[in-house]
């Protein structure tokens, strides 16, 4: 299992107060969205309550809410391993994401009001604020960015009627989340996403949903290729 480094950073006020079960989910989830666990880590129950400092019974209805994500793996003999990355995996999420998130934000823009449309406004600007902290370099993307990123998009999907589509489009967003990390961490250039952002942003408060929905499934097919390229160029090393 790999070390765990993040572990003992400090809880928000309002984690704290949230049912055990909750706080167990939350943490795990996100060490395992960031890497801190690699792709098919054993997960340990006795490991992650010396880790957590959480019972069993927490960390079990955590992990197996977890595996409802697909981000881990049950196995009734083995326990619980964290999902595997591969391309077959990265393709079969990008598909779904193309067929829910642009439905999504077709009936978002469709039934968005002005509320809807600040909120979009200020997600991206918090986006933009952080990346241009980042600097031009290749960076491995921090929690912080992560977060914004994410509520940029939910943002944009926010209005859409459907709350089983909102959710479905938010689990598939988290479990390409673990890709995109890990192929920051073999970038050799810089990715500034904020003129797709942005793009994706102007076309949606100009309630142009053919143009919107269109730079929204080429801004996650452009992710699909990037990480396609990372996997492939692993793949050729472990070969050599």
């Amino acid at each position: 299992m790999h070390k765990i480094e993040n572990m003992y950073k400090k809880e928000s006020t309002a984690e704290r107060a949230l049912p055990l079960v909750d706080q167990a989910f939350i943490r795990l989830r996100q060490d395992v969205l960031s890497g801190t666990y690699g792709a098919g880590a054993k997960l340990k129950l006795d490991e992650l309550q010396t880790a957590y400092g959480f019972s069993s019974s927490p960390l079990r209805e955590a992990l197996s809410r977890l595996a409802q994500e697909g981000l881990i793996r049950a196995d009734e003999r083995r326990g619980f391993r964290v999902a595997d990355i591969s391309p077959e995996d990265l393709a079969d999420i990008t598909r779904m994401r193309v067929m829910l998130d642009v439905q999504a934000l077709r009936e978002s823009i469709a039934n968005g009001d002005d509320a809807w449309e600040a909120s979009v406004v200020g997600a991206y600007h918090r986006l933009e604020k952080i990346e241009g902290r980042l600097g031009d370099g290749p960076v491995v993307l921090d929690d912080d960015w992560a977060q914004l990123h994410s509520a940029f998009h939910a943002a944009l999907l926010a209005a859409c009627p459907s709350e089983r589509l909102r959710t479905w489009s938010a689990s598939l967003f988290d479990q390409a989340e673990r890709y995109r990390r890990y192929s920051a961490r073999f970038r050799k250039t810089a990715r500034r996403k904020s003129n797709e952002h942005r793009k994706i942003m102007d076309a949606t408060l100009r309630r142009d949903a053919k143009t919107a929905c269109a730079l929204l499934e080429e801004h996650i097919l452009s992710t699909e290729r990037n990480v396609m390229a990372v996997l492939g160029a692993a793949e050729r090393a472990d070969k050599n």
